[in-house]
């Protein structure tokens, strides 16, 4: 299988732009966060986002625990098979709802409810109703919200999965990587393809018509022949949804991962084969491509709005439910509220002891600037629907693309640009990111980050491709 990422002249181009560079889930990045942004901050960011009540929300629920952790992982996670720890943290979870739907006040709207890890059903089916009922009795969620949780096959249950659909949740998300028993050893996740489908046909049969795969290329030990034995086993179960997720190879930054032996990641030319298996596969198969890193049936909701040029993005990924404001609960967890990023303590000991004290458990945040608003726009546009209309831009945020941008436009058109190499079209007024070029959306969205250069001589962000 040559892929479709074979050809010389888009293997040069890779070897180009394959680079360290955001993924761009937020702009600004999280690594501009800083702990000048506290407590007070976020709930004054909270009782601005109280004033019109009727704006829909999107909530995030953060639950970190799994029995191990996986050496690719690089979430935020606490391995433990204490399951007292989770009754403990749920007690401080409900608290912390309280405290963010009172700062509040009547904002209750709920579109996009998420729950996510770690691995949610590493709670206990009465845990999970008891974690539910606590957030419905502060927000309420909509009717046609999508409530969508990531699971893990090998220790989520039937029991669970029919609780779930009884609690009205309507998308999972099922980790999967690789179905390859050589790259599960070296990742340290055992888990077959027998019980990854007995699942997904429970799921099914409770009821779930949106199911969502995550797959990861350029794991340790994975060749094109091996992924595409994974591909054409996930093509036959046909989930409505895939994510094909690049590998990050940040042990400067997951210690889990410095058991990973770099001789037996695949090379780069390697790993752009992986990722044409999984464009040739899904296609082939009637997926469509959504954004830079999914795939969707033509009738899944993604799709019609990638088609309709409506998609949005946040920290869950991309998603069809756009909302002004993100809350969200839990250790680590990042919220998008008014303007401002604010971050959750990492720690457990840091985020009891903030609760304890009375305090919204913040860690650090970013209020963002008008500038950083108006490159927020541009970065999303082109991340999700491949393009930015000028006169959006206008009346939004009152200026002109070819003058507010002049620099970043130039640098775009230099020689050996993503102008000159085919990958973006600068129209009369606007941007159009072309087929060739969605592979490398990454590297033109860069153009546009005016904190990039601060972090060029020290390792922070994975590869592009």
């Amino acid at each position: 299988m040559t892929g479709l990422l074979d050809t010389s002249d888009v293997a040069a181009l890779i070897e180009r732009y394959d680079r360290p560079g955001p993924r761009y889930t937020s702009y600004p990045t999280a690594v501009e966060f800083n702990a000048g942004f506290g407590p007070a901050d976020y709930g004054a960011r909270l009782a601005a986002a109280a004033t019109d009540p009727a704006a829909p929300l999107s909530l995030y629920v953060h639950l970190p625990f799994c029995e191990s952790r996986c050496a690719y992982c690089g979430c935020a996670v606490i391995a433990t098979r204490k399951r007292e720890v989770a009754a403990t943290y749920l007690g401080y979870l409900e608290r912390e709802i309280r405290m963010v739907a009172s700062a509040l006040t009547g904002r209750r709207k709920v579109v996009q409810y998420h729950w996510g890890g770690g691995t949610p059903t590493y709670l206990a089916p009465g845990q999970i109703a008891r974690l539910d009922a606590a957030v419905h009795s502060h927000f309420d969620i909509s009717d046609d919200a999508e409530r969508a949780i990531e699971i893990d096959p090998r220790v989520t249950t039937r029991e669970q999965i029919a609780l779930l659909r009884t609690l009205k949740f309507n998308r999972l998300s099922f980790g999967v990587q690789d179905f390859a028993p050589a790259v599960q050893s070296a990742i340290g996740r055992h888990q077959s393809e027998a019980e990854t489908r007995q699942l997904y046909w429970s799921a099914r049969d409770a009821g779930f018509d949106s199911i969502n795969f995550d797959l990861v290329y350029g794991l340790p030990r994975q060749t094109v022949d091996s992924f595409a034995r994974t591909l054409a086993r996930v093509v036959d179960m046909r989930p409505d949804r895939v994510a094909v997720y690049s590998y990050a190879h940040v042990p400067w930054l997951r210690p889990n991962q410095k058991t990973i032996d770099r001789l037996d990641l695949p090379r780069a030319d390697e790993k752009r084969r992986l990722l044409g298996a999984a464009i040739e596969a899904f296609t082939a198969a009637g997926y469509e491509a959504i954004g830079m890193d999914h795939f969707a049936l033509p009738g899944d909701d993604l799709a019609v709005a990638a088609r309709e040029r409506r998609l949005h993005r946040n920290f869950m990924g991309y998603t069809t439910r756009p909302a002004p404001d993100s809350v969200a609960v839990g250790v680590s967890a990042i919220a998008d509220v008014a303007g401002a990023f604010s971050q959750n303590h990492k720690s457990l000991a840091r985020y009891y002891a903030a609760i304890d004290g009375g305090s919204l458990p913040v860690e650090r945040g970013y209020a963002s600037s008008a500038d950083d608003r108006i490159r927020r726009f541009v970065i999303g546009e082109l991340m999700c629907n491949f393009q930015v209309d000028g006169a959006q831009l206008r009346e939004r945020f009152g200026v002109e693309m070819s003058d507010y941008f002049r620099s970043e436009l130039e640098s775009l058109r230099q020689p050996d640009g993503p102008v000159s190499d085919g990958l973006l079209d600068v129209t009369v007024d606007g941007l159009r990111v072309t087929t060739r070029g969605r592979l490398f959306v990454r590297n033109i969205c860069m153009a546009f980050d005016r904190y990039l250069g601060a972090h060029q001589s020290q390792p922070v962000f994975s590869r592009t491709i």
